[in-house]
């Protein structure tokens, strides 16, 4: 099947410039051939298929490094909140034609079908614990015609922490580190308020990155280092994804700075940065630190970051760090809420929660998430996220783009807000305005890069068809609210907001995983077996169970394996 889209403006700045430097004669085709994006024909060959995108735009597929769409942490949200969500209720919402579907925590092929309508391809499940990454991948393969990916969660895992405790050799470290991204069919590492969830079982209710832990003395500092550093050594290309100590407590930037220098200059991408980017200044002793953290990562190249961007309204938060969940309890709308201790490997919190705008606070934090977004200059070092659903869910985007590429439409936002929150916020002075090409390299080309997916995120011939075609347009809500056209791997699988293909929705999809057999990485069997034993002696079930292999991920998991993740050998890989 061969494709050319004709007549429209290529959006990738990587491969064709800039798009203020085009001219609006400056349009170009596109030609895709089956799941690849290909050179175009020099015999004259007539296309299968003849797309006119006069007047539009076209991206690759987005990309969202960070949103809960799989695991148990979802599923006991929806438990939870039974009560208020349309999935068990027999009315419909309004304006819905499924009952299966919610505003801010759907089912999941609501999940994959609200993404695709919105050009989005790829999602990064950002939690997934080892002893539960079956149930996880397993929910992710339902998100029908989007490629998902999952970051294995360590650092309050006893296993670890006992090595570090220890001062075990980096090496040790390292070779546990693989063995779990293996077993899990992960593509990432991440760590939530490091060693905090485990002191908080000793009943520890406050954690900074220097204190140590009750039981075995290691410090979150410590945590950050070794994982950091095993995450650069074992050659991944996504940096360790931190979830800083003290999440949502007013003055913890002093934490996150504390975070940046605990990684020793080793790459660490911090997630969710909005809810740790609070200081204590002004009456109601919580102000915005956003210029602290822009300055902080002036200096500081090795840091990444995604917002975590809020919305207004409905939502429901859930996270590992139950320390912090326990906190918000209080703050719980409706009154209700689900803590759990996961094994001797982590937790999960979860707690309803409305963001109001007249609320202080929560004005505050949505100028802050805004003020990160528009002080670093880089658009490459920055991602749009809304932590779905924690901030808010994931169709805000639009509107947050929206939001990025207009100052009169925030600034109108911005006085609708509680007054001393817009009279706290540097967020009026700030004149600049998103591009198109800010918006393709936040939102397709970075993250493909940050994440090694060599295959995606570019319009570049080789990789795969992943094509969006917007109607370009001024509202840019509206714009990119409803793409024209998506396609996956090549086949169009919307049109307009219609859904086209749906068999195409039936197929597997890729689960993206890092495949440490390229990289040469040898798992010593007397490392493996120490691993085993104490695994054996502090779990509650072997080790070797939590191996999934490639049959059972496609057999029983329904998905296909695809290795990604690992960093190109002209990056430094030390693999």
């Amino acid at each position: 099947m061969l494709t050319c889209i004709r007549g429209s403006r290529l959006i990738d700045p990587d491969r064709f410039g800039h798009l203020s430097e085009q001219s609006s004669s400056d349009v170009k085709d596109l030609w895709f051939c089956d799941e690849s994006i290909v050179d175009p024909p020099v015999n004259g060959e007539t296309p299968d298929l003849e797309i006119d995108a006069k007047g539009c735009v076209v991206m690759a597929g987005g990309i969202d490094l960070h949103t809960h769409i799989g695991g148990g942490k979802v599923t006991l949200a929806r438990m939870l909140l039974r009560d208020q969500m349309p999935p068990w209720r027999e009315g419909l919402p309004h304006g819905e034609s499924s009952p299966a579907t919610s505003h801010f925590l759907p089912s999941a092929p609501t999940t994959a079908s609200r993404y695709l309508d919105m050009g989005y391809t790829t999602c990064l499940e950002p939690a997934v614990i080892p002893c539960n990454a079956r149930s996880a991948h397993a929910e992710m393969a339902d998100v029908r015609g989007i490629d998902t990916g999952g970051y294995c969660l360590l650092g309050n895992d006893d296993v670890l922490l006992q090595l570090i405790a220890e001062d075990s050799p980096q090496e040790v470290i390292n070779a546990y580190v693989a063995w779990m991204l293996m077993a899990t069919r992960c593509i990432a590492v991440k760590v939530v308020n490091p060693g905090g969830i485990s002191a908080f079982k000793f009943n520890t209710r406050s954690f900074d990155v220097d204190t140590p832990h009750p039981k075995n003395g290691v410090t979150p500092g410590q945590i950050i280092r070794v994982l950091s550093r095993a995450v650069h050594e074992i050659g991944l290309a996504h940096p360790l994804h931190i979830h800083c100590s003290n999440l949502g407590v007013p003055g913890n930037i002093a934490s996150t700075l504390a975070t940046i220098a605990a990684a020793d200059g080793y790459p660490i991408h911090l997630t969710h940065a909005q809810f740790h980017c609070y200081g204590t200044d002004g009456p109601y002793k919580f102000s915005s630190a956003a210029c602290q953290l822009v300055e902080a990562m002036k200096k500081h190249p090795n840091v990444t970051i995604d917002v975590g961007q809020i919305q207004f309204g409905q939502t429901v938060t859930i996270s590992a760090d139950t320390m912090h969940q326990y906190q918000n309890t209080r703050h719980a709308k409706p009154r209700k809420s689900v803590l759990v201790d996961i094994e001797c490997e982590a937790g999960c919190g979860v707690v309803p929660f409305r963001y109001r705008r007249r609320e202080f606070v929560h004005s505050l934090q949505w100028a802050i998430g805004l003020e990160l977004f528009l002080a670093i200059d880089d658009p490459s070092r920055v991602f749009l996220t809304t932590d779905h659903p924690n901030g808010g869910p994931f169709t805000a985007y639009p509107h947050l783009l929206a939001l990025l590429s207009d100052r009169s439409l925030r600034e109108t936002a911005l006085a609708e807000i509680h007054a001393d929150a817009a009279a706290a916020s540097s967020l009026k002075g700030i004149e600049r305005e998103y591009s198109l090409d800010d918006i393709a390299t936040m939102t397709r080309t970075a993250p493909a890069k940050i994440l090694g997916l060599d295959d995606r995120g570019t319009l570049a011939p080789g990789r795969i068809a992943d094509v969006v075609i917007y109607r370009e347009q001024d509202n840019i809500e509206t714009m990119f609210r409803v793409p024209e056209m998506v396609f996956k791997s090549g086949r169009m699988i919307r049109k307009q907001g219609t859904c086209v293909n749906i068999d195409l929705m039936t197929q597997p999809d890729r689960t993206l995983a890092v495949d440490l057999n390229r990289a040469e990485i040898d798992f010593d069997k007397k490392l493996i077996a120490d691993f085993r034993a104490r695994y054996a002696k502090h779990g509650t079930f072997a080790l070797d169970r939590l191996w999934i292999d490639d049959g059972e991920m496609e057999e029983c998991l329904g998905s296909r394996l695809q290795p990604a993740g690992l960093r190109s050998p002209n990056n430094g890989a030390s693999a």
